[in-house]
């Protein structure tokens, strides 16, 4: 066998050598061309270099290392409202054939209707549902389009850091220049909170000019958990409107705020409408993340920006998912009074996974930042930086390594919160690591067990 395999390939490179022969083409010629090739089909400088994203490594980790809690991710393990998963099952195998097929592009109908429905009390004026709202992709889209929609080459986008990895990304997609300030924890001599984490107003103000086209606010804020509070709000607001900025108000998390701590939009203040859009998601609204489904709305002159490069990107999304989500907020605007509507029975549920979380990893080393929002705890892990030998993993910062370093050791997979810093800011997380709470009881119980263990084999 191993014979015929070694004829079949000669005759094979026999062949390659007549056809080069045949055409007068060399070895080197052919070498020649690849490299032209390769130059001229080489990745855009606006991409970078192609590096990969925290989310494609770690995905990728995960598959290797099979840990026994992944508490990187942000997404929940277990199911969503029954209504919700029942509602996308309806509509697929329901009796309007119609509901399987396209939509409007910028937003299925119902949904928009719906979304006006939920936000113009909460906003304190009468959206528009046809020019004032935009159904996207998820929120993943609805922050591309409005990056690319309104960022043009040498506009300047302050950016809070730590944030969403793929702010940076897609602003210098744009042509736009990123300008950075860090949120960053001041002295406590209590339990540190994310409330603690504040910006440097002198630090903050210096970063606008004439320049500035953009602010990107995330609040309640990924991964910090910070809640901005109506007074930094007011800050933010004031120097948007004194420079003319516009606003980018992340909001995904809205509804998972604890109290006392209230979430504010940022629309609401004084001159703020004018100049701000808001991004919002179905999937963190009603625990389907995989359901890929978001929205911006905002004044109809900003949104119509978002439609030119939303039309020319995706056109328009899933049309079933959109019945589905637009199914759903009828049925929870139907109880929103009652403590029983998701929008804030999901807080509430979140709070006993926060504590427990936060209570053990206090108690197994870390020093955690309890979040006044959001489902995410970035924990200060330095106090076990002796029990664990970094320098057998080659990344260069310390919680990258330690992070693997942790997955492979202990079983439970976290994040690097380098992967939310500028270059050079990433000295500021890399001494910590970002453990999500949306998760099983059994697998936080599951975390606590690994954890003591994994503590008992390195004392």
């Amino acid at each position: 066998m191993f014979r015929w395999r070694r004829t079949l390939l000669a005759g094979f490179r026999v062949h390659c050598n007549c056809a080069i022969e045949h055409h007068n083409i060399s070895y080197k010629t052919v070498r020649s061309l690849s490299a032209a090739m390769g130059d001229k089909f080489k990745l855009p400088g606006r991409y970078g270099a192609g590096e990969k994203s925290v989310w494609v490594e770690y995905i990728q980790l995960a598959a290797e290392y099979k840990p026994a809690v992944n508490l990187g991710q942000g997404f929940p393990d277990y199911h969503a409202p029954e209504h919700v998963t029942k509602a996308l099952a309806n509509v697929t195998t329901g009796e309007n054939p119609l509901l399987n097929q396209y939509t409007r592009g910028f937003g299925h109908p119902r949904l928009v209707q719906n979304l006006a429905k939920l936000y113009s009390p909460l906003i304190g004026r009468e959206l528009d549902p046809i020019n004032e709202i935009l159904v996207t992709s998820g929120a993943y889209e609805a922050l591309f389009s409005a990056i690319l929609g309104h960022v043009d080459e040498g506009d300047e986008v302050i950016v809070i850091e730590p944030f969403f990895d793929c702010y940076e990304f897609m602003i210098k997609s744009a042509g736009g220049v990123p300008k950075f300030i860090a949120l960053k924890p001041k002295p406590s001599e209590g339990e540190m909170t994310s409330a603690d984490w504040v910006l440097d107003d002198k630090e903050l103000a210096s970063l606008f000019s004439t320049r500035t086209k953009m602010l990107i606010l995330n609040t309640p804020h990924n991964p910090v958990g910070k809640v901005f509070t109506a007074q930094e709000l007011q800050t933010l607001a004031d120097l948007c409107k004194k420079h003319n900025v516009l606003c980018i108000s992340d909001e995904v998390y809205e509804w998972m705020v604890y109290k006392p701590h209230k979430h504010i939009r940022i629309a609401t203040l004084p001159g703020m409408w004018e100049r701000t859009i808001t991004i919002g998601s179905a999937g963190k609204t009603f625990s389907v993340t995989g359901w890929k489904t978001g929205w911006a709305y905002g004044p109809a002159n900003l949104m119509k920006n978002l439609q030119v490069v939303h039309q020319n990107c995706v056109y328009t999304c899933c049309t079933p998912i959109q019945e589905a989500v637009a199914r759903s907020f009828e049925f929870e605007l139907a109880r929103y009074n009652s403590p029983e509507c998701y929008f804030f029975s999901l807080a509430e549920e979140l709070i006993s996974k926060r504590d427990y979380l936060v209570k053990v990893l206090r108690e197994n080393g870390f020093n955690p930042t309890i979040p006044d929002g959001g489902y995410f705890v970035m924990a200060d892990w330095t106090k076990l930086e002796y029990k664990i030998d970094l320098k057998q993993e080659s990344d260069k910062y310390k919680d990258y390594r330690f992070t693997k370093k942790f997955a492979k050791e202990a079983g439970i997979l976290t994040i690097p919160p380098t992967a939310f810093y500028s270059g050079g800011h990433k000295n500021l997380g890399e001494n910590y690591a970002r453990f999500c709470f949306i998760k099983k009881d059994e697998n936080l119980q599951l975390t606590e067990k690994l954890l003591k263990e994994w503590n008992a084999k390195k004392n």
